[in-house]
């Protein structure tokens, strides 16, 4: 996966803040034990000073080398066993002086030898959600306040369509499926979208979202735009929305039909399904319509590849104003 280097930078800066608080919350514990107990502070001091000792006794190489390290590993045992007891004894765990990692597999760097850590790439695709995002910025739209009792006589269709998304966001995987919702205006499409991006997001995979229109302007900016800069940003984003984990594409059917847009359209849905990446669709357009607008090659990979949810009931926009 291409990644962002800005993105990224401000990953690898999230762990480091995380880092720091962690050695700040040891020299804390550290502290505050040194002052309860003071022997731990002597005991901590000696350890410190065998450290020393031995790169003395490596660097000397005497006859005696073994026995001499012998009585340091003795009495650094010794120490490390009393350390322990002490601490046990004023109730704390034997443990509490450790260092402090959130990730130990990389002690908080960020890398395994040369290669990203789980932590890492966990930190990039939360940043990536943020920095693609502006689906998010609504604090509401969440599972909890999506209210199925404003869809009257379509409530029970509905409750069907909510449970298929909240199962969907909680155990989204490489194996999940991709999903088309369909319906007309104002009947919850882009808030559930944005309940299932939250989601994904918070369990650490990638979410892009963008609306149609702005998706495929951004690959024809990739193509055609005449100034450098502006296109190199176009071609970022296009690499994102191709290699993150969930796209969300939201209004389709809304964008300016070109022969360019066709192609980007079908070059999106097709290199991902290709690549096993998930994709969400919303739109407004019937099959009908669908079959209409769009090219047999998109549309036979809309009805093969995408589980179908149908949207019903009445523009909930409309009825929340006249309540």
């Amino acid at each position: 996966m291409a990644l962002d280097g800005k993105i990224l930078a401000r990953a690898r800066e999230q762990i480091g803040h995380t880092h720091a608080n962690n050695v700040a919350e040891h020299y804390l514990r550290q502290e505050k034990i040194y002052s309860q107990i003071p022997e731990i502070r002597r005991i901590d001091d000696r350890l410190r000073a065998q450290m020393s000792e031995l790169v003395g006794l490596t660097i000397k190489r005497s006859a005696d080398l073994s026995d001499a390290l012998k009585t340091l590993e003795d009495e650094s045992l010794a120490l490390q066993a009393k350390k322990a007891e002490l601490l046990h004894a004023a109730g704390y765990p034997v443990d509490y002086l450790e260092d402090i990692y959130s990730c130990p597999k990389c002690k908080d760097t960020g890398f395994i030898g040369s290669q990203m850590c789980s932590c890492l790439i966990e930190e990039y695709n939360r940043q990536l959600t943020s920095e693609l995002s502006t689906l998010l910025k609504n604090s509401d739209e969440r599972f909890e306040n999506f209210d199925l009792s404003l869809y009257g006589e379509a409530r029970e269709a509905m409750s069907i369509v909510y449970d298929t998304c909240r199962e969907y966001a909680s155990s989204f995987s490489e194996r999940s499926m991709n999903l088309l919702f369909q319906g007309g205006t104002g009947l919850g499409k882009t808030f559930l979208s944005a309940c299932i991006a939250r989601v994904v997001a918070q369990n650490g995979h990638s979410v892009c979202y963008d609306t149609a229109a702005s998706a495929l302007e951004a690959f024809e900016m990739k193509k055609f735009a005449r100034d450098a800069e502006a296109a190199e940003k176009a071609s970022t984003r296009v690499e994102r929305m191709l290699e993150c984990e969930l796209m969300i594409l939201d209004d389709l059917g809304t964008e300016m039909l070109t022969q360019i847009s066709i192609s980007a359209l079908y070059t999106l849905i097709n290199t991902r399904l290709v690549e096993g990446k998930k994709t969400i669709i919303s739109t407004n357009l019937t099959d009908a319509e669908l079959a209409r607008r769009y090219t047999p090659q998109i549309c036979s990979r809309i009805d093969g590849e995408f589980l179908k949810l149908p949207f019903a009931g009445t523009d909930i926009r409309k009825l929340k104003k006249e309540m």
